[in-house]
């Protein structure tokens, strides 16, 4: 190999494994940011037609704080507000605590106080969080400096995101046609686990907490958050939540409400998942279930978080890689050649 192009190389692989280790701390944010500019890029797009792109990308910005964050902060404010208030309002009696008491007595032969339990384990929790002030007030200035750097790129992705755009046409060493065809299959993949995972969790979920809040289930926003969560798991979905409202609202004396739960859930919040998400899936990723839950467990294990959506993403983009790669193989050795 010749030395020029050998120090190349590791000069490029050294800088790369640099700038990783840059990103890997706010790695959460980055992808956030990522994500964000993505959906709001056709906006940006449409804007621009009419006023400077700096305006364009500062005016979605606000929105997003506006319309995206703002929002996801107050939900979840209410949903940490509410888990609070399910140890605060624990009720023994209304779950029948000593029925479960007895039960554990009867099968263990050790006698249980689960309140008392909750009790201990409460102030336990508390003494951590104490002692641990200082650093929950560093890791609070590291999401407010992440949220911070999450929204500067945002601006800088929209702002400048066709100079990036033309910059990796420049650099990826693909003929045009193919690069554009590879493009328009991890598009296609983006868009189809953002409809078909995100807006379809987003969307069940909610009409799943319109149920627990009709028939009174408590903490219903904080329940409904958890469902949104669990709501992009494929063949899990908000079962578990609104399956264990369904049970809470039996055992509290009011069967009519649970069987009325449970009829809403099972028509109403399984239409959502029988008809959009597939519709949504095949229409733009043609994603195999199983690839998604893998990408899903696989993400989040990974990435945080964004590995919910982004764990799909990748695999997806593998497999348009793969397609494309494969249909062009021949054409792509003769660029290689020409070069």
């Amino acid at each position: 190999m010749n030395p020029s192009k050998g120090f190349v190389l590791v000069l490029v692989a050294t800088l790369l494994v640099l700038s990783a280790m840059l990103i890997q701390p706010f790695l959460q944010y980055v992808l956030g940011a990522i994500l964000l500019a993505y959906v709001l890029y056709p906006l940006q797009n449409r804007l621009e037609a009419h006023v400077s792109p700096m305006v364009a990308a500062l005016s979605l910005v606000i929105l997003a704080v506006a319309g995206f964050v703002a929002p996801f902060v107050i939900i979840l404010a209410k949903a940490v507000s509410s888990a609070r208030n399910i140890m605060k309002d624990f009720d023994t009696d209304s779950v029948q605590i000593k029925v479960v008491e007895s039960w554990i007595e009867e099968l263990t032969g050790q006698e249980i106080d689960i309140a008392r339990e909750f009790v201990n384990s409460g102030q336990e929790i508390g003494t951590i969080v104490f002692e641990r002030s200082i650093q929950a007030f560093g890791t609070i200035t590291f999401h407010l400096i992440g949220i911070a750097l999450a929204l500067f790129l945002v601006y800088y992705l929209l702002k400048d995101g066709d100079d990036l755009l033309n910059w990796l046409h420049r650099t990826v060493p693909l003929p045009t046609d193919i690069q554009h065809d590879l493009y328009d299959e991890i598009n296609n993949v983006m868009w189809g686990v953002l409809f078909g995972h995100v807006f379809v969790a987003i969307i069940q979920g909610a009409v799943a907490g319109v149920g627990l809040v009709a028939t009174g289930v408590p903490n219903a926003v904080f329940w409904t958050a958890i469902m949104m969560v669990l709501a992009m798991v494929p063949l899990v979905g908000a079962i578990p939540v609104w399956g264990g409202a369904v049970v809470y609202l039996y055992i509290t004396g009011e069967p009519l409400l649970a069987v009325g739960l449970f009829v809403y859930s099972v028509i109403v919040v399984g239409l959502t998942d029988d008809y959009l998400r597939p519709f949504a899936v095949d229409r733009y990723a043609k994603l195999n279930p199983a690839v998604i839950l893998l990408g899903i467990l696989g993400g989040a294990y990974a990435f945080g978080i964004m590995g919910l959506f982004f764990g799909p993403v990748v695999l997806g983009a593998l497999k348009a890689t793969l397609r494309v790669g494969l249909d062009n193989w021949s054409q792509i050795g003769e660029s290689d050649v020409s070069l």
